[in-house]
């Protein structure tokens, strides 16, 4: 540190890598359910709409719900050990997800993880927040978020380093033990090397108490943001396609050409992710930060304008006849779609008043959730399932996805509205934050 509360650039920039590698664990843990889904619905015999509800509904529950109590103790206890106490615990759910040998079990396995992964952002966006000033916040939560596209593509390069050498040879269950037994190792270097920053360092000079208000108006606070409100369901209704598209590639590109290596498609679904989610998360958080010094209403115009272009591209990529064009459209898609992260990170850490920021991404997160991942999977693998009565698998796969696709509207419609509304609410939250 360079004096009382100040980290050096290289210490906050290790602990930022650090927090983002822990960020990608948690994608890691969520995304490897919807790549292994074909194998584990065969194995274990589960419909789509099960398969969507063990993706979704039954993680996201316990995810968005147990997130807000374990964010109000973060607002107020040690924010590095809750992390890696909550890295641990869903590691260990994790790998018992690879001993479930029926729906229930999996289903309970995979509500553990969603428990362990609720006490995982709310500390480390707090954390970033008191080592970047809000000039940079956008920027550095924008890396920590590059954490969904590198923990995506890792789940993917775990499945086809671990898998055997035809499409039939996917042992799933050594794959999740695997992941999860690595998560806990993870949660041990976590606790040893990072040190709890000083709360508010990067909000203002002088030494003040912080206080800590009651939980129900932690709630009721942030609620009351109206442009938090609306970057909160702009995120939600964009994730909802995401979430519901992550679950269901995998097993429409099987449908699409059956004899399409199963290693090289997720090699490639790896890359893509890999490289133009994060690219779209990075750039973005970076220009939101640029464009932002000029007309605060760029933290809402750019994601707005980002998911303005993913609705047609989405729709067209589930309607192309080969496996590599959806593919090249894949890749547009994440691209456009990874700006918003940055951004909206920064939105409810900047206009959360400082003892309640842990909470304000729960709560955030609470919203996006329960929409999204509990929404979005369940909803189109019940949708595939309807469609599924009159159509072929592949057309029953397609409509799902059409109709799923234009939910991304009310999503770019909340962001113009949040972009609208944050001018006024930043300026109050930079007031309330100088003088508490």
């Amino acid at each position: 540190m360079t004096d009382k509360h100040q980290p050096t650039k290289g210490y906050r920039t290790f602990v930022l890598i650090l927090l983002t590698i822990v960020y990608g664990f948690n994608f890691i843990d969520r995304q490897i359910v919807g790549i292994l889904a074909p194998f584990i619905q065969a194995d274990l015999n589960l419909t789509n709409t099960e398969l969507g509800l063990l993706i979704g509904l039954a993680f996201a529950i316990f995810y968005t719900t147990v997130a807000i109590p374990i964010a109000w103790l973060a607002d107020r206890y040690n924010r590095v050990n809750i992390l890696s106490i909550a890295l641990a615990t869903w590691s260990g759910f994790t790998a018992l997800t690879g001993l479930a040998t029926n729906f229930v079990q999996i289903g309970l396995a995979r509500m553990g993880v969603g428990v362990g992964e609720a006490g995982g952002s709310p500390p480390s966006h707090s954390i970033i927040s008191d080592m970047y000033p809000k000039e940079e916040r956008a920027s550095a939560l924008g890396v920590y978020s590059m954490g969904i596209p590198l923990g995506i593509m890792a789940a993917y390069f775990a499945t086809a380093s671990l898998m055997g050498s035809s499409n039939e040879d996917v042992n799933w269950r050594q794959i999740f033990i695997f992941l999860g037994l690595t998560g806990i190792a993870l949660a041990f270097v976590v606790k040893l090397v990072i040190k709890e920053p000083k709360r508010g360092a990067m909000d203002f000079n002088q030494d003040k108490e912080i206080t800590k208000p009651p939980f129900i108006q932690s709630i009721k606070t942030l609620l009351q943001i109206p442009a938090w409100r609306a970057m909160c369901f702009g995120s939600a209704f964009g994730a909802f396609v995401s979430y519901s598209t992550s679950a269901f590639q995998t097993k429409y590109l099987i449908a699409l050409d059956p004899n399409y290596d199963f290693k090289t498609l997720v090699i490639i679904l790896g890359i893509i992710n890999g490289t133009t989610y994060a690219g779209g998360a990075f750039f973005g958080a970076r220009l939101a930060d640029s464009w932002g010094k000029k007309d605060i209403r760029a933290y809402g115009w750019l994601p707005a304008i980002a998911i303005t272009i993913c609705l047609p591209i989405s729709l067209y990529s589930w309607w192309v006849p080969t496996v590599h064009m959806h593919l090249a459209l894949t890749t547009f898609f994440l691209l456009f779609f990874g700006t918003w992260a940055g951004p909206s990170f920064a939105i409810a850490q900047t206009l959360a008043p400082i003892n309640m920021r842990a909470m304000s991404t729960a709560l955030f997160f609470f919203i996006l959730n329960m929409i999204a991942l509990g929404g979005g999977p369940s909803f189109t693998g019940w949708m595939i399932d309807i469609f599924k009565e009159s159509n072929e698998e592949i057309e029953s796969v397609r409509y799902a996805m059409s109709v799923t696709a234009f939910l991304l509207i009310p999503s770019m419609i909340s962001f113009m509205i949040a972009s609208k509304l944050l001018p006024k609410d930043w300026h109050a939250a930079e007031l309330k934050n100088q003088n508490d």
